[in-house]
């Protein structure tokens, strides 16, 4: 197979190959090392491929039987590999269990070859940290990839591999996906575990899951990574069926709420609302009833919210550093997070209730608003991938409020559903006239990512996005 070849197919498309044994596992590998050492260098995706990847453990059993994976390098463990969360502090720090995403991504097939950048601590929209560097978008160099999976969408669209691990709270899946023309899941909480250590991380905001190129990728990756385990906090149904079987079945008549409007501070792009207004009419088309909806919450209360989480998830920042042996500083941190970890520190504990208190309330809100809908179409991000130096945790540019209050803003319809929990994928349906991925968001009622992988089929066969490929691409 020539690296052209192997950088055209999906996970899937490989995983068929090595079954039919017209590749194998071993050259796959090799074929994802030329592709990292070719445009790598450029792109500055992949902080670590392994040296050993040719002898890495993987399933010879799974959907994904053979395929080269990257693991984000925050959220998902593996024992004795490099666990640094883009972060100085964490600098050649080594855990000693597997998560049990990685636990079942190998049972799928998956050959984990290395892994990708990160913001640090996975805050931030953009892609750009202390450690490793700028992560260069394959459509635009001087546009950002999107964070904080940032490392993961720019090695998947530029071909390194076809699927690589990320997480979402805020919208960490979902932006590079926009940013970046891939498909991103956040699944409902509780549809995949976070432990052993994290069963239910962010206080039930944030989730992990893959980026990947088509729907049939990401309903596969579905049925590997679903699942509970003893100890988890918050357990949903399972699905009447595996993921990849709604794949074949017809859609049902839908009633779709469409957002129009800015649901923040940071307008919308019209071309991008043009484009949600173009997809509403496609679904329309094919029989589903269409109306438009205002934005279901308080953006203020929103805000606070998301800034809160911020607060409450750096609570535990200095036990953490001291078992590392080192300390929360200048030296460790990036001014940005460091200021956020200084505020935390002083918080009394009724802020806590507080934050909790504005969860709840957003939950109520946007359930009420938007009960009579089966799904939501909306932009994924309200602008397309930004130039990098739009703003930094160096907070050159911008002060940290005005930071925390912009990356919010410009996530106004991701990080809204992961406090709700519902499933929601952005697809990347449509390009801009400057030649940028557009993002178009599907999300579901919570529990039935059923129904959000069937939309998605449907509109990945009405608005096929297959062939394009960016400007820096290992084929």
């Amino acid at each position: 197979m020539k690296l052209h070849e192997y950088a055209s197919f999906d996970a899937t498309g490989l995983a068929e190959l090595v079954r039919r044994r017209e590749v194998t596992a071993i050259e796959l590998v090799r074929l994802a090392r030329e592709a990292h050492d070719r445009i790598n260098p450029t792109l500055n995706a992949v902080v670590e491929f392994y040296e050993d990847a040719e002898s890495v453990p993987g399933s010879d059993e799974g959907p994904f039987v053979g395929v080269p994976f990257l693991r984000k390098d925050i959220s998902s463990t593996e024992a004795g590999r490099l666990f640094e969360c883009g972060s100085r502090l964490y600098q050649g720090f080594r855990p000693t269990v597997d998560s049990y995403f990685v636990e079942r991504a190998r049972a799928g097939g998956w050959r984990i070859v290395g892994r990708t950048t990160t913001t640090e601590l996975g805050v931030s929209g953009l892609s750009e940290t202390a450690l490793c560097g700028i992560t260069r978008n394959p459509w635009n160099l001087d546009r950002t990839a999107g964070g904080s999976s940032s490392g993961s969408g720019a090695a998947v669209v530029a071909g390194i591999v076809p699927i690589a691990s990320s997480s979402d709270g805020g919208g960490s899946t979902r932006i590079p996906a926009a940013y970046c023309g891939l498909v991103g899941l956040n699944p409902s909480r509780g549809r995949l575990s976070g432990g052993p250590s994290a069963q239910d991380p962010g206080h039930g905001i944030s989730r992990r899951f893959v980026l990947c190129r088509t729907v049939r990728d990401m309903a596969a990756a579905l049925d590997v990574l679903s699942g509970s385990y003893p100890g988890d906090p918050f357990v949903i149904p399972g699905p009447e069926r595996p993921y990849v079987e709604e794949l074949s079945r017809p859609s049902s008549r839908l009633k779709v709420g469409v957002a129009l409007s800015s649901w923040a501070e940071v307008k919308l792009d019209p071309e991008i609302r043009d484009r949600v207004a173009e997809t509403a009419k496609v679904l329309e088309g094919m029989g589903h009833v269409v109306q438009e909806i205002d934005p279901p919450f308080s953006a203020s209360e929103y805000r606070e919210l998301i800034v809160g989480s911020y607060y409450l998830g750096y609570a535990n920042l200095g036990a953490e550093a001291s078992a590392l042996g080192r300390k929360v500083d200048e030296a460790t941190l990036e001014p940005l997070n460091l200021i956020i970890y200084e505020r935390a520190k002083n918080l009394p504990l009724s802020y806590a209730a507080k934050v909790f208190e504005h969860a709840r309330k957003i939950r109520f809100d946007v359930g009420k608003a938007v009960q009579g809908f089966d799904i939501l179409l909306t932009p994924t991000m309200p602008c397309t991938a930004l130039p990098h130096d739009t703003y930094s945790m160096s907070l050159g540019n911008m002060s940290a409020d005005d930071l925390l209050i912009f990356d919010a803003a410009l996530c106004q319809y991701l990080g809204i559903f992961s406090v709700t929990g519902q499933p929601s994928v952005s697809l990347p349906l449509f390009c801009s006239t400057e030649g940028l991925p557009i993002g178009i968001q599907i999300v579901g009622r919570f529990a039935d990512e059923a129904t959000v992988v069937r939309v998605a089929r449907d509109l990945e066969q009405a608005i096929p996005w297959a062939q394009r490929q960016p400007p820096v691409f290992a084929g």
